[in-house]
Formats: structure tokens, sequence, C-alpha cells
């Protein structure tokens, strides 16, 4: 399939226009020249509404768009767990973290870490963030919305991942996180329109025409197998989400590590105004995770009854956007390229922020680099990045089926040292950095240790098993007695106070979530 007249038109018209909105919200005020704050944090101004859509547009990309549809494909509609106890996650960060990161006006997760624990923890985590955003995030993403490219309009894969680059690069290098969140507006709002007219389509060609609801019902008779949210032992799919872990193991590790410490997602809550703006975009972006499998899942799951036969699981999205008509292909198509240019344009900053501030400002010692020098620094940072994940997309991700899967199990590496090293800094006065490095090497090893001595152990199960043992191990190498660390948190002077209006939102978004579970349990 190749775009029409009127598909490319429209996509060149929402590029345009969303080139033009980025630079002309990236300008200076007469006088000011762009300064660290300004490119990495966005002069900590973003209101609540960017806050909240800048989240989800960081989050929903083509790993999510292909990647969990081609789960949804492969396993069904318990692959949503992942956005539905998101947005329980959400509200958590927002009521006990955030406080903490703003109130103590942080610009990065390493550089929090230095300040509870020292710089060798900042440094090797630094890293360690950098490595997985490049060779995981980075090219997952340029491939995933490769694949897109090429199924949907016939460009090779690396046409696709260059196309993606060169745009990514255009949108944001210059204004930094200001462009990308304030864009992220648009970007959300294409995106559900065209992943809600994907999901329609899909539902009423199941039915032959008769309607979406009809077509939902269809889809429940022909593959009720695929709306099981709690696998049985004996389902095909149970090492991928092993049942209760899902409500009550893994899934919360990888969770809170990843809404409540990775640079990316929490850059955006840094970057909001104050503490209430913050939560306020929290409490919208938990909301909108609950709608996000209606727009990604449920075409996947579509695809097992109009496509059976497809070569790889993440062909599902790309197959079923060939439902739509001229001119609803092309908003849909540059709702997808909204989604994946958004969430490398966020991963690349963060790749940049993290480089120049916690290496190069930190590491290397020049904490007294000119303003124009760090902006710089960052600027080519996120090129060099970009191009490594370029050449190495294909060639590493090629021969994968789902590529979320890929994603979840090989950060599930990392994730329960990550996890522990912050909750310890945050909430126990005694750690020290021989906890945190003790963590952090730990669950690397012990995760090795596990997935080779005990192969059939779902990843999420092993999850949560590293992190009781990686625990107990830098527990137990932390010094005895009963003084706690001079860099220790003291928990009384924050404010965790929330709004009426949050504690409603919270309550709203955990009914739902509850709901949803007693309806497909």
């Amino acid at each position: 399939m190749t775009l029409s007249t009127l598909d490319a038109a429209i996509v060149a018209l929402y590029i345009v226009i969303l080139l033009g909105i980025a630079w002309w919200v990236s300008r200076e005020k007469e006088g000011h020249a762009k300064d660290a704050q300004d490119y990495f944090l966005a002069a900590r101004s973003l209101p609540w509404w960017a806050v909240g859509t800048s989240l989800i547009a960081a989050n929903i990309s083509a790993e999510q768009i292909i990647g969990m549809s081609g789960s949804g494909y492969v396993i069904g509609l318990g692959i949503a767990a992942y956005e539905w106890m998101a947005a329980i996650t959400l509200l958590l960060v927002g009521k006990f973290l955030v406080p903490i990161f703003l109130e103590r006006r942080i610009d990065t997760m390493p550089q929090f870490l230095e300040q509870r624990y020292d710089h060798r923890v900042r440094t090797l985590l630094a890293i360690f963030w950098i490595g997985v955003y490049v060779f995981v995030n980075l090219t997952s993403v340029l491939y995933l919305g490769g694949l897109a490219l090429h199924t949907a309009t016939g460009v090779t894969p690396f046409q696709g991942i260059l196309f993606l680059a060169v745009l990514s690069l255009a949108y944001s290098i210059y204004g930094g996180l200001k462009a990308v969140a304030l864009t992220d507006v648009i970007q959300v709002c294409v995106l559900a329109a065209g992943g809600l007219a994907v999901t329609i389509l899909a539902l009423d060609e199941v039915a032959g025409g008769t309607g979406a609801v009809a077509g939902f019902g269809i889809l429940l008779e022909k593959a009720p197998a695929h709306f099981d949210m709690i696998l049985s032992s004996d389902h095909p799919n149970y090492a991928q989400l092993p049942g209760l872990s899902v409500l009550i193991g893994g899934m919360w590790i990888a969770n809170l590590s990843y809404w409540g410490f990775n640079q990316y997602i929490t850059q955006r809550a840094l970057a909001a105004h104050d503490v209430r703006e913050a939560q306020k975009g929290i409490a919208l972006a938990a909301f909108l995770k609950i709608l996000m499998p209606i727009i990604v899942v449920v075409p996947g799951i579509a695809a097992v009854v109009l496509s059976p036969d497809l070569a790889k699981p993440d062909q599902a999205y790309p197959e079923m956007m060939k439902l739509l008509p001229p001119g609803l292909f092309g908003l849909t198509f540059a709702a997808l390229i909204a989604a994946i240019i958004s969430s490398l344009s966020s991963m690349t900053n963060s790749i940049a922020t993290i480089f120049t501030l916690d290496l190069y400002r930190g590491a290397f010692h020049h904490e007294d680099a000119p303003a124009a020098r760090m902006v710089r620094i960052g600027r080519t940072t996120t090129i060099v990045s970009l191009l490594i994940a370029v050449a190495i997309a294909e060639p590493l991700l090629g021969s994968l089926d789902q590529a979320f899967q890929y994603i979840q199990e090989f950060t599930g590496f990392f994730t329960p040292g990550i996890l522990l090293i912050f909750l310890f800094g945050l909430f126990w006065p005694k750690a020290s950095s021989r906890t945190a490095l003790v963590a952090a090497i730990g669950s690397v090893a012990l995760s090795l240790v596990f997935k080779f001595a005990w192969p059939e152990l779902p990843f999420l199960d092993r999850m949560a098993l590293v992190f009781l043992c990686s625990g107990a191990s830098a527990i137990a190498a932390t010094p005895r007695g009963g003084v706690a660390d001079p860099k220790a948190l003291k928990l009384a002077h924050y404010d965790f106070s929330t709004t009426k209006s949050y504690n409603i939102a919270s309550l709203g978004v955990c009914l739902v979530v509850a709901a949803l579970y007693a309806a497909w349990w």
C-alpha cells in the first residue's frame, strides 16, 4: 500500500505545522540566550496540561502502538495490564515522589543519586541509562516505526528509520524540552483521533459493516481467550503475563521504576511550574492511560479475526491501518508519526540531559562551562545518539517477533536494582552508597543467574525474586548500627498532602481499573 495524493498532502501539512509550532514556541525573548535550564527543563515553566499530555506522548510510541498491538494479537487484552496498572502507579508517583524531587530542584535522576549517595552511584546510573536509552529504547522505537512505515507505504524499513530520525531532529534539536512538551498537546490529540479511527473501523470490519459495537461482540465470541486479563498457568503465554503476579508481583517493580525514576518520563514533572501543576498533569496522564488499550490493544485482537496469518505479530497494527480510507489513512498515519517522533525527541533530549549535566558537567567536572557550550554539547549528543540507533536498529531487532516483550525482559535485568536504589535512598535513612552499589550489581548478577539456571521462570516473577534477593543483599551490606547516613532525607520536611481534586481523580482511576478487571477477570 502507498500513500494517496490526499494522504501524502495531509501528512506533509501535519509535519510542516508541527515543525512550525515547535520552532515558534522555542523562541527566546530578545536579549535572552537559551541556557541549560531552558533547553533541558523548559525553564521549569510547564503547565499541568503540558505535563500530562507530554507524559503520555513520551510513553506511547511505536513500542506501545506497534509492539503492544502485536502482543494483543498474540496474548490478548491481558497485555493492557501495563497500561492500567501504570495509571495507579502514576498517582503514587505524584503523591510520594514528585514533592521530593521538585522540593530538591533536581535536574536529573542521577543528580538525586549524588545528593543522596555519592558521585560513583550518579556516574554508574548515568552511563547505564544512556546505554539503555540508545541501545534499547531508541532502537526499538526507530525499528518498529520503520516497520510500520514499510508495511503501510512500501518504503524499506531502513528508509522509514532514517526518515523518522531526521524528522525527530528537525522537530526538537533547536527548542529542547519546551518544543517537545508544548507540541505534545497536538501530538496526543492527533494520536487519539487516529487511533480511535483504526479501532472503530477494525471492529466494523469484523462485524461486516454493522458497527463497532457489534464487532466487539463478535470478537468476544470468536476470540474469547484473548479477553482473559489474568492468564492461567497452562496458557501458552503465561511466561509473559504470569497470572496474579501481574497484580501483586513484578509488574509493580517495572511500573514504579519506569514512571517514578525514568529520566525521559520524570523530566516532564521536573519541568513543571510547581508541585500542584505536576500533580494535576500526572492525574490527567493517569486517566489517559486507561484509554490507551482501546487504541493500541483492541486493533491487535481484531487482527486475529481479520488477518490470522500475519508473518509477524508486530505487523498487526499497520495491517489494520490499511482498512482506513484515503484522507483518514493520512490522518492516522500522521498520528503514528506523531507518536514516534514525540518519543524519539523525548528520549534524545533525556540522553542529552544526562550526558551534559551528569557526565560532562558532573563526572568530568565542567561545572563552570558557559551556557552556550552546555546547549551545544546537548545538541551534539542528540545527533550522535540518533546516528548510533539508526545504524543498529534493524540488525538488532529485525529477527524478533514481539519487540515489546524484548524491551520488557531486557530492561527487567536492571529494573529491580534501580528501584531498590531509589526506594532505599528515599525512605531508608541507613542506606549508604555501598547499599546502592550492592543493589545495582546484585540485580544484574542475580537476573543473569536466574535467567539461565531457571529459564522457565516468567520474567515478571524473576524481577520480583531478584528485587527481594538484591534488597536483602543490600541490607546485609549496609553498615550496622542505629546511625542514619549523613545524606539521608528527612521526610518530615516534605509536604505529601494533595488537593481534593487530586484525591477525587485518584479514587476515580482506581475504581475504573477495578471495574475493568472485574469485567474481564
